[in-house]
């Protein structure tokens, strides 16, 4: 067992963000982000270029982590990193360099899961965040996964609906992308669909039985109507883009909302959490806060530096992992479909 206050420094590189965090107990010290700028040309993260750019970023972000810390190497007590999901090259680096710093310094090695990071931002010791009380309703909802989760405490988690298709915010980029934002764009439909009317077009919202979610359909119907209305007035897109954010946001967030509520008044719950990029997103925060402020429920959602992918969801679910006295070894292998409870 590590001493009462565990120091972890924390990699996280699942995709195009090379991550590094150092944590104290539950307390975040220090949490680095270097991003990728050069999938932006591509309009989507390229595997093989994230790969290559981890490499060259990962030493640097550390570096930067353990200074803005005030941390040096020899007081940390274990090194935690992202096992999965994710692309495969992406995280064999960010394992690499975390395999090679655990043996250098003869301490612990905590391979995470990165969706359970997720969530697992609301027990970081921060005054801005309610911690919340199990059992509770995660739900994940970020460029490659869209998850509703049943928590019964830090690690046990049960997944109760997902995507059958896209991710929520692959919809959102996808259907940016149509409309000629740049990548990623979601943050940009977001801005503009704060000028625009959520009402003015309607587009369909799947009937999914159980607690999953579609994204597919909606993205389809998006792309075909506006071929559509182009065919009509080349200008339709530029003449109405901030009436079809809106439209668009409206319908891509009512989807996992939906199923929010069913699931929270079927399993009798109180209270919710959201985790990943997309809870970053102004309608879905809102329309949580009003559906929680209606029904008496209790919403937690997460600073906004903690909703894209970061080492401090590593570092805190690595803290948890140090309770219960769960190690990793050298020989563990990246997965990038890493499942819950694996």
């Amino acid at each position: 067992m590590l001493h009462k206050t565990p120091i972890i420094l924390a990699i996280e590189s699942s995709c195009d963000d090379t991550a590094a965090a150092v944590i104290k107990g539950r307390k975040i010290l220090s949490n680095c982000i270097a991003n990728q700028e050069i999938h932006i040309a591509y309009g989507g993260v390229v595997p093989e270029l994230a790969s290559r750019a981890h490499q060259s970023k990962i030493v640097p972000v550390v570096q930067q982590a353990l200074r803005k810390a005030n941390i040096d190497k020899k007081d940390l007590t274990a090194i935690a990193y992202t096992q999965g999901p994710g692309l495969l090259g992406s995280l064999l680096v960010g394992s690499a360099f975390a395999k090679s710093i655990a043996l250098a310094l003869d301490i612990p090695l905590i391979p995470i899961n990165h969706m359970q990071g997720h969530l697992l931002v609301h027990f970081i010791d921060d005054e801005r965040i309610q911690t919340p009380a199990f059992p509770c309703l995660g739900v994940t909802v970020s460029g490659g996964h869209t998850q509703l989760v049943l928590m019964h405490d830090q690690f046990k988690m049960e997944i109760l609906g997902t995507t059958l298709d896209d991710a929520i915010g692959e919809a959102f980029d996808k259907c940016g992308k149509r409309m000629g934002l740049p990548y990623p764009s979601g943050p940009q439909i977001d801005k503009l669909a704060k000028e625009g009317n959520p009402h003015r077009f309607t587009f369909p919202i799947p009937n999914l039985p159980g607690y999953d979610v579609s994204y597919s359909g909606v993205k389809t119907a998006v792309i075909n109507f506006l071929s559509n209305q182009e065919q009509k007035d080349p200008n339709f897109i530029k003449l109405n883009r901030n009436d079809l954010c809106a439209s668009i946001q409206y319908t891509l967030v009512q989807i996992i909302l939906t199923k929010i509520v069913k699931v929270v008044k079927e399993k009798k719950l109180s209270h919710i959490i959201i985790g990943g990029g997309v809870a970053a997103n102004s309608e879905i925060r809102t329309q949580l806060q009003n559906i929680a402020l209606k029904e008496g429920w209790i919403v937690s959602l997460p600073p906004f530096e903690y909703t894209t992918d970061n080492a401090a969801m590593i570092g805190i679910a690595a803290y948890y992992k140090i309770q219960k006295e769960e190690f990793g070894g050298f020989g563990d292998p990246s997965n990038a479909r890493l499942k819950y409870g694996l």
